[in-house]
């Protein structure tokens, strides 16, 4: 089938975008712009930089802006997804979506309205398996953003390596986190992998940190 993939750049979204190729056409990704950091629907860091993933994976990709408000960024959902349909006759849209009920219920009403497959190849995936995922499909990516206590400002810019995948790991014991970050604690940012033809260097960025939350500000980057 032909597909779009809901992309925002993060690990979920991009391991959900090699599942899907494995047997599907990938034909964009569907990127959502949102101006709030606190959006209900879409991940906000780095989001930006998606062009540069897009650039070295040569897939084509659609940019919509959101204003992030609650429900009403739904119509802006709806609006890239419709463009998809039309400019490249997908017939289904791949989400990374892996266990946020609110995000998966309105993806699949818009999809059930718009008659397109709605495919979510992660969908209750254990998080260590899909920490574990990453690591064996040798995705490479960085944390852009943190949301939680104990994560401090070390935390931003580095790698989700083996060892940064067994301290997530042991967090979840001692904090109670979402190792994978699905209830926000983490953001990513997927720097290479199998698909991409390039990785992304970044040669420049700026960390914005207070009070166990902050994001990474990527400010140069470019395809080595």
């Amino acid at each position: 089938m032909k597909l779009g993939v809901l992309f925002s750049g993060g690990k979920d979204s991009y391991l959900a975008l090699q599942y899907a190729s494995q047997e599907h056409d990938i034909s964009c990704l569907l990127t959502l712009d949102s101006k709030r950091e606190d959006s209900w629907m879409f991940h906000t860091p780095t989001i930006e930089w998606t062009r540069l993933q897009a650039q070295s994976m040569e897939i084509e990709q659609l940019v919509q802006t959101t204003s992030g408000i609650k429900e009403e960024e739904l119509s802006d959902l709806r609006s890239i997804i419709e463009l998809a349909k039309s400019k490249y006759s997908v017939e289904g849209i791949v989400t990374g979506a892996l266990a946020s009920v609110y995000q998966s219920t309105r993806i699949q009403s818009i999809c059930n309205e718009l008659s397109l497959w709605c495919f979510n190849p992660l969908w209750q995936m254990p998080q260590k398996t899909l920490l574990q995922e990453l690591l064996s499909n040798n995705v490479e990516a960085i944390i852009s953003g943190v949301a939680a206590e104990p994560f401090d400002e070390s935390w931003l810019g580095v790698q989700i390596d083996s060892d940064r995948v067994s301290k997530l790991l042991n967090l979840e014991k001692s904090h109670r986190i979402n190792p994978a970050g699905e209830g926000g604690e983490i953001e990513s940012f997927v720097i290479n992998g199998p698909l991409f033809t390039k990785g992304i260097e970044i040669s420049k960025s700026k960390k914005h940190y207070s009070n166990y939350s902050g994001r990474i500000e990527i400010l140069e980057a470019v395809l080595r």
